[in-house]
């Protein structure tokens, strides 16, 4: 089924188990067990898309502060080397959101948005995709424009909310990896490729 644009409805229930029916671009159907791993699979295929490299630029160049939700004080953990660079390596403001700490980085961690001095350009969110939800509402309260979903995290329902609700959803990309590729560090498979000089960006 590989390349082929799939529509998953659910059938009618019977006295068996319940099974969606899986519609091909070729006009062919087959039916496959509700809750069966290929039916999650099916179910899981990404069809939005959020902002492109040059859309995710200008987010990166015009904010001037970021909210890291899921901060952990534990270096082990990636929002630890996500907020290191931050703060080493761009001029942003950025605040710790962690209910469980009290400081990050030798920066005062928050217990919510709500309690930042400021509302930030950017939330940076690392928790669970069935948590994503949650904070985008936290987001819609405090009245922050942008939402940015850490790389391996994906909740298409929640970014398309999101976006209902006005917000600019990026899902699924390191805010590290894309901030350090506009500003040379990076090649575009987001590794290091040991240049330290300055080069052009993205215009």
């Amino acid at each position: 089924m590989s390349g082929h644009h799939l529509n998953i409805d659910a059938a009618p229930a019977t006295d068996a188990a319940l099974h969606d029916t899986v519609h091909l671009a070729n006009g062919l159907s087959c039916s496959v067990p509700t809750g069966s791993p290929l039916a999650k699979l099916l179910n899981s295929q990404r069809t939005w898309e959020g902002p492109d490299a040059k859309a995710r630029l200008k987010i990166l160049r015009a904010a001037k502060s970021i909210a890291i939700v899921g901060a952990s004080p534990n270096p082990a953990r990636s929002s630890y080397f996500v907020g290191t660079y931050l703060q080493q390596s761009s001029d942003y403001r950025v605040y710790f959101v962690n209910p469980n700490a009290k400081t990050i980085l030798g920066e005062t961690a928050y217990p919510s948005l709500a309690s930042l001095p400021e509302v930030p350009d950017i939330v940076d969110v690392f928790r669970r995709a069935g948590d994503i939800p949650a904070v985008i509402d936290e987001v819609l309260a405090i009245g922050a424009p942008t939402v940015w979903v850490q790389l391996g995290i994906w909740n298409q329902e929640a970014a398309e909310y999101a976006e209902s609700k006005g917000l600019t959803v990026v899902m699924d990309r390191c805010i590290k990896i894309e901030h350090a590729r506009f500003h040379g560090g990076l090649h575009l498979l987001g590794f290091d490729t040991g240049q330290i000089t300055a080069r052009k960006t993205i215009r």
